[in-house]
């Protein structure tokens, strides 16, 4: 197969490619500025260390800090604004299925893919890591230098593509099939 016949025969997969990365950046705002508001909220009025312990489960040496808190807040909000311009923009099609039946496999599969992502979120915080973000550089001393902002950042770039394939192959396509309507006048 030819390169040109490659491209015309996914000229179709390329352009929702290009239209979920620029969903993907508007989602990567939106997670970034979650993240910041709710870092500084903690921080400031609640007086809370971002690498504080939020929840310290028995029998076991590992626990929940702050951050992984805001990182999943910030994952909502960005899930929720993404899945919307998702679905009727990268994705829309006449066939869509009902609101729920496509935003709960878009939140299962974003939520897989940020629990993924908190394995390496955490390496990148952790001073201890192999691949920790260095501390002298990542002092938390402005914006600009703080650490879980950039682990964030790292970790929203590892997972995009585990969340396209899964989305553009499960909730965009086999759940439309299963359930979608070709009647586009049928809200949803």
């Amino acid at each position: 197969m030819s390169l040109a016949t490659f491209i015309d025969r996914h000229r179709n997969s390329f352009h929702q490619l290009f239209r979920f990365g620029l969903v993907g950046g508007v989602g990567v705002i939106v997670n970034q500025a979650v993240l910041i508001v709710c870092n500084v909220i903690a921080r400031d009025f609640l007086h809370l260390r971002d690498r504080g312990v939020f929840l310290d489960p028995p029998f076991t040496d590992f626990n929940v800090r702050n951050y992984h808190v805001y990182v999943m807040i910030a994952f909502l909000a960005a899930n929720l604004c993404n899945f919307l311009l998702n679905r009727y923009w990268t994705f829309k099609s006449e066939n869509r299925a009902h609101f729920w039946h496509e935003y709960w496999p878009f939140l299962l599969v974003g939520f897989a893919a940020q629990l993924v992502g908190l394995v390496p979120l955490t390496l990148l915080m952790h001073p201890d890591s192999p691949i920790g973000l260095p501390s002298d550089v990542f002092d938390d001393s402005s914006g600009l230098r703080t650490k879980l902002y950039w682990a964030n950042l790292l970790v929203i770039g590892f997972v995009t593509p585990i969340n396209f394939v899964l989305n553009k192959l499960w909730t965009f396509r086999a759940v439309r099939q299963r359930y979608g309507r070709q009647n586009t006048s049928v809200s949803g």
